[in-house]
């Protein structure tokens, strides 16, 4: 018995199996004219999978149900496979990009993806939820292939495989030009990936979307509207009392709509004389007299009640012995920090001209605290230790004046870096 997919032709969860099929030399036929909604709804389709998910694959021993488990069995039909790694390191190490590509990658996209084709309900915060945690995903996967061109080893493995047909329908649905271009090495891994050869047969050619999908109506089309009742005069005229019982109607709908967005706990703080903006449009265009211009305009406008600055210091500057790989892990920590974009201004430093390079920052935040908000979704926080400046040590109010100027050497050490984060 020869190897049958059940599942459309423009199914991402088929292509992870057909891809993986390809690259090992085993046959798997796609089942003729599948229709979604129709074929996986038969008693034949229900006895391979109870609840009817795609795709199934039909085998010698029985049906197996679940992309990541079928595409695992067809690779593993080939004796020492590379797709699964070369060593049980590298195996264990597919299996864990497997299950991020899933956990992390394609949840979040499905979760995006859904409620804008009306299958659930759709939910502005809960979508900003969404983006924002494949967003962080995004960012950890960005630092990962900064220094890799794949995921595991050097050559496609199977975690590639599904990783890629997981960002397939983000890509080609979702995720506009705008949006992938925060996270450039996972734009250089998807587009190298999808152009392989054996990703390329499966996949045809792929275009990024332009826009994002719009949101589509839950309501099923063609339901007719209610029809008024009529009497042999026309159609029938609402009485006053009529009219009346239907307001407290009306009224409930009006308690049961959306109600709006909650503000930024930030934004319920007191006003402060500081404009963020202010400051962030003197840093950007002072190019002379830095230390008489910007500086002392940043004093100038500095609100004490409403802000407040922290220095940083990477907990781990030990491990920071490539150069490339630490400029790639503030750069990743930046694009993480997106969130807090109207509430912040960063400068971090990368220190020393030969390793292990040193990695220290600072920060400007609203209120008195780091934002509880960006402790919670930004993870490398907790990579570096914070110590909130005392403006009233001159020392310390000369470091803030030293870190936002790039002043060099800093503390006695040449600068391979500075970013900005405004």
């Amino acid at each position: 018995m020869a190897l049958v997919l059940h599942a459309g032709k423009a199914n991402k969860n088929a292509f992870k199996t057909l891809i993986a099929a390809d690259y090992s030399g085993v046959e798997v036929k796609l089942v003729d004219n599948f229709e979604m909604g129709v074929s996986n709804k038969t008693p034949e389709y229900l006895k391979m999978n109870p609840i009817g998910k795609v795709p199934v694959l039909e085998t010698p021993d029985g049906p197996i149900f679940e992309s990541n488990a079928i595409a695992r069995y067809v690779t593993r039909l080939k004796t020492d496979n590379p797709l699964l790694g070369s060593s049980l390191i590298d195996y264990a190490h597919v299996e864990q990009w497997i299950d991020f590509a899933s956990l992390e990658i394609d949840a979040n996209i499905m979760n995006w993806f859904r409620p804008r084709m009306g299958r659930v309900v759709y939910l502005p915060p809960a979508e900003e939820a969404v983006i924002a945690a494949l967003k962080r995903a995004l960012g950890a996967l960005n630092t990962h292939l900064a220094s890799n061109t794949y995921m595991v080893g050097h050559s496609v493995t199977l975690a590639d495989i599904i990783l890629t047909c997981n960002l397939y329908l983000g890509f080609t649905q979702l995720m506009t030009k705008s949006f992938t271009s925060e996270f450039p090495h996972v734009e250089r891994y998807f587009w190298t990936m999808v152009n392989q050869p054996n990703f390329r047969k499966i996949l045809g050619e792929v275009k990024q979307t332009e826009t994002v999908v719009p949101v589509q109506s839950a309501k099923k089309p063609g339901q007719p509207k209610e029809a008024k009742p009529k009497t042999k005069d026309g159609p029938k005229k609402e009485t006053k009392k009529e009219v009346q019982r239907e307001q407290p109607k009306a009224a409930e709908e009006e308690e049961e709509a959306p109600k709006p967005k909650p503000k930024n706990p930030l934004d319920l703080l007191p006003p402060s004389k500081m404009v963020l903006d202010d400051w962030k449009r003197l840093y950007s265009n002072t190019k002379t007299n830095f230390r008489e211009v910007a500086i002392k305009g940043f004093w100038d406008m500095y609100d004490p009640d409403g802000y407040s600055l922290w220095f940083c210091d990477y907990k781990y500057n030990d491990e920071n012995t490539v150069s490339f790989v630490t400029l790639n892990k503030v750069s990743g920590f930046l694009q993480r920090m997106d969130l807090a974009r109207k509430y912040a201004f960063g400068k971090m430093l990368v220190i020393g001209s030969e390793p292990p390079f040193k990695v220290k920052g600072l920060w400007l935040f609203r209120g008195q605290e780091i934002p509880q908000f960006v402790i919670d979704e930004c993870y490398d926080m907790e990579l570096y230790d914070w110590k909130k400046v005392e403006i009233s040590d001159e020392a310390q109010k000369e470091r803030v004046n030293q870190m936002i100027e790039d002043y060099e050497p800093f503390e006695g050490e040449s600068l391979l870096d500075a970013k900005c984060f405004k």
